[in-house]
Formats: C-alpha cells, structure tokens, sequence
C-alpha cells in the first residue's frame, strides 16, 4: 500500500449516526463498552429495492447526530506504519472458493479510518449484519489486537475479482473513508477517486464530508461478472440512498443511482464528484526540484457539453485556490482523465503514473440545467488530493424533497467518447512572466497525413495579447503542434482558447487553459 492511499483521507470529518438495530455492526457507544453481551443481533432481516431508500428518507427528517469515533488505547492515535500492520486474513476472504468472480475483505478502524461502518450482506432478499472479530486480521510486528469482546466493527471493504489472471483474485474496487471510493481497470493501479457526494467544496468556511455509514452488499453468484453494493450516506447537510452495479473489465464500469434527502437547502452540493492529485507537469513546474518530468493522478478534466463540444482543460498546481465553472444545459459527460501513457512520462518505478486509471462520468438521463465545477488546490507534496471535479445543479437542492440521478462512472485507460474529432495531449509551458510560450499536442486519426493547405490554429485570450501563432506537423506523434506567445500586458488572470481547424471546421476538441500571474 502506498502511502498516499491512506494519507488522502486526512481530511475527513468525524462524521456518523445511529442506524436501525437490525444493521449495525454495534451502536454508537464507546468501543470500550462493547462487550459481547451486548453484541447486536445478526437475524437476518427483510430487504429490498426501497430498504435504503427508506432508511435515508427516515434520516432525513431528524436531525443529523455526530458520529462517535473512540477507539481502544491501542489502537487509539496509529501511526501509518503501524496502520499498515493490521492485515486482513485472506483466508477469511468473503465468498472464497464459492464458484463466483468476487471475494470480499473488511478493512480495520485506526488511524485516520476512525469511523464505525456497518456492513452488511444481503441473500435471497435477507439482510444481516457481519459481525466484527479480531480473528479476521493479523496485528503484525508487535502491534497488539484489541479485546475481543469489543465489537468494534470495520472502516470499510474491498472487492477482489481476476479481472487480470483467470486465477488471481486482484484488487478491483474499495471503499473506505467518508464517501470515497476507487475502482481500477484491467492492469492499472489506484488513482483517482470518486464520492458519493461533496458539500461545500472550496467554501472559505469549510467543506463538508458526508459519510457512508453502512453498506449492504448482495452475495454475488455463479456465473455472474457483476456485484451489487448499496450504501447509505449522511451528513448534517444531507442524507441518501446509493445503489452500485460493478462490473470488472477494461475498463471497470459501475453504475450509480443515488437518491437524495437534503436536510437543509443545499446550494453548493457536489454530485459524481471525482478526486485526484495533480502535482506538476510540462505546463506547470514553477519552483520544481524533481528528477521526474510529471507526477499527477489526472493530466486534465474533459468535458462533453450537452451541445456537443468537446474541452480539454490542462490541470494545474496553483499557488492560490482557484475555482472553474464550466456551464452546460444537460451535460453529457465529464472526467478527470489520465492522457499520457508512457513510462517516459513520469519516471517514477514505484508510482507508476502511467497506470493511472482515467475516470469518466457518463449521466444517465437529463440532468437539466448547472455546471461542471473544476476545484484547484495548491500541494508541495504528491501525498495529497487537490484536484475536485463535480457536477453542480443550477438550482439548490431544497429542504425536504426527493431528487435521483442515475450515472455510469467508468475506470479505465480511455472515457467511452470515441468521437472521429483530435485531441490535445502534452501542453508545455515555459518563458518570461512578460511573454509565455505555449505548446500543444494535437493527436488523433482525425489529424493524421493532413495536407497543411487550409489548416489553422484559432487561439484568443480574455485578456493580455496572443502573438506568434504556428502550426506546425510533427510526424513523431503523426499529430501536429500549435505554439503561440501570450504576453498578460499586466493582467492578473486570462482565460486562454485554442482550436485546430480546416478553414471553418473545427478537427479537434477546444483547448481551454486559465493563466495566472
């Protein structure tokens, strides 16, 4: 495990409540009380499609109750490495030797994973919940286990599916912390993440974490490439209902439908949030000391507006928080998307960048009128996610109401959007703070063995000048180049635009960039 995947939950807000007795792992008494005796029942119980759906709308209508997260002394305060000591028993792996194409594994409390979540499995249409025991993890290199009369219950699960090897049970998808979870697709390692929700996002006053506080995962079947998880979420903002179909593959597709409850209105919620880390690159290496040319989870955001146009914004580590908005009427995908694919890239043998999975979120049906919002947050280190990207609703979300979205995220090394239009890849960026130079890859099949007669690059600025614009093939990338010098003439801040073109056609997506002083 590397140590950004446990770091990136430093931020995570302290938050759970009570649930119905019949699925809970234990109550929100301290662990130190747990004992056996009052160990909950694990009867199975009804469920159906309305169980969660009912469990958030009851949720909703009571105020919202902080989550107790004690913990016993010893595993009180871990460390990372003393975290990484406490290992699940794979021997104990849920559905092990069963005939289906999943195995499940429970993740331990402690250190930054304090929260106590509820898991539960569903079969035949009966629900009950797993019951915590410290025989289920090894506590290795003189970490002591806790009292096994406590019930202290898990932080979360992963999945497992041989989604490389016919014989091997890799690591697909997890969830653990808040409302964080991450999926992988064929031959690629972790990366960027998604939420069940966000709230508050970049506010001066503070973000809001909501938390899924139990799971109910349907016991998969022979035969079957596809599991189904539900997961209840709350926050003092807002509760809801999700639904999870994970299917494996290249890529790994999950498709999501989420019901929500907001308890108060609600004007800055973040729907199929995506989180990432962007550290630096070609286009953004000020004050850099590194013997890698790139270290980013995501290179850029990708938008698919619901008119049809395709953007590509470069991401960047700003030295200031900077927010972006990018409005559209029924958008019709975005994502974070990892363009650069090489090992040449990035340098790196541990991290291997270039693995990263690129994670696209397709709507399913009309989300009406809003904005993709883009959320830069300045990092020295590469242990921290500071890139957001969410869908916002023009209007609040009311007090009191009901509203479903239904979308498919996928993971993988592409998004699903095959459209015959050129892409931009690297965007290099280097100079004076008088005059910057740009440079951009333009690449697609689109674009290959074009004659240069006819062909122009369109690039503008909302402020400062643009000068110097060339066009120029580059056969080592059977794709082309557009350089251009931009001199801010005082500005603080310029949107920047640039297109490739065939007379008045446009060959590829719109290049959108914002620079800052």
């Amino acid at each position: 495990m590397h140590r950004r995947d446990v770091m990136m939950g430093a931020a995570l807000l302290p938050l759970l409540a009570a649930l119905p007795a019949a699925f809970l792992s234990g109550t929100s008494e301290p662990a130190q009380a747990k004992a056996a005796d009052k160990a909950p029942s694990t009867e199975p119980v009804p469920f159906d499609a309305q169980t969660v759906r009912q469990l958030a709308r009851d949720l909703a209508a009571k105020p919202f109750v902080d989550s107790d997260r004690d913990l016993p002394a010893e595993l009180d305060k871990l460390s990372y490495d003393d975290y990484r000591n406490i290992r699940f028993n794979t021997d104990q792996s849920l559905w092990r030797g069963q005939g289906t194409a999943f195995e499940m594994q429970l993740l331990h409390r402690g250190f930054l994973f304090r929260d106590k979540v509820a898991i539960n499995l569903v079969t035949d249409g009966q629900a009950r919940p797993l019951p915590y025991t410290p025989s289920m993890f090894r506590f290795e290199h003189g970490l002591k286990a806790p009292d096994p009369t406590l019930d202290l219950g898990f932080s979360g699960f992963r999945l497992h599916s041989p989604i490389n090897k016919p014989d091997y049970f890799d690591e697909v998808a997890v969830f653990q912390g808040a409302s964080y979870f991450r999926a992988v697709g064929k031959g690629q390692g972790y990366g960027t993440s998604a939420r069940g929700l966000s709230i508050k996002t970049g506010d001066a006053g503070g973000e809001e974490f909501p938390l899924f506080k139990a799971f109910w995962i349907e016991e998969p079947r022979p035969g079957v490439d596809s599991i189904v998880v539900h997961a209840l979420l709350d926050s003092p903002s807002a509760a809801a209902a999700h639904r999870f179909t994970i299917r494996p593959g290249d890529p790994t597709l999950m498709s999501v439908e989420m019901t929500l409850y907001p308890r108060v209105d609600v004007d800055q919620a973040g729907l199929a949030s995506l989180t990432s880390m962007f550290m630096f690159g070609p286009n953004d290496r000020d004050n850099i000391d590194d013997f890698r040319p790139m270290v980013c989870d995501s290179s850029g955001l990708a938008i698919l507006t619901g008119t049809g146009e395709r953007l590509w914004r470069p991401l960047t580590n700003p030295s200031r928080l900077q927010i972006s908005s990018f409005a559209s009427t029924n958008m019709r995908g975005f994502g974070l998307m990892q363009r650069q694919r090489s090992f040449f890239d990035y340098q790196d043998l541990e991290a291997r960048y270039e693995r990263r999975p690129s994670v696209w979120v397709e709507p399913i049906g009309d989300w009406g009128d809003g904005a993709v919002v883009l959320v830069e947050i300045p990092t020295p280190e590469e242990v921290h996610d500071n890139i957001v990207a969410f869908w916002r609703p023009k209007e609040p979300l009311r007090k009191g109401r009901e509203y479903a979205y239904t979308y498919r995220l996928h993971w993988g090394w592409d998004g699903p959007d095959k459209a015959d239009i050129a892409r931009f890849g690297q965007t290099r960026v280097g100079g004076t703070d008088e005059r910057r130079l740009f440079v951009l890859d333009v690449v697609g099949d689109k674009v290959k063995g074009l004659s240069p007669e006819g062909l122009s690059a369109a690039v503008t600025a909302s402020e400062g000048a643009v000068s110097d614009i060339v066009l120029q093939p580059n056969p080592d990338i059977q794709g082309w180049r557009i350089s251009f010098t931009f001199a801010p003439q005082g500005a603080d801040l310029s949107e920047l635009r640039a297109e490739f073109r065939r007379g008045e056609e446009k060959l590829s997506e719109s290049w959108v960039y914002r620079w800052t002083a």
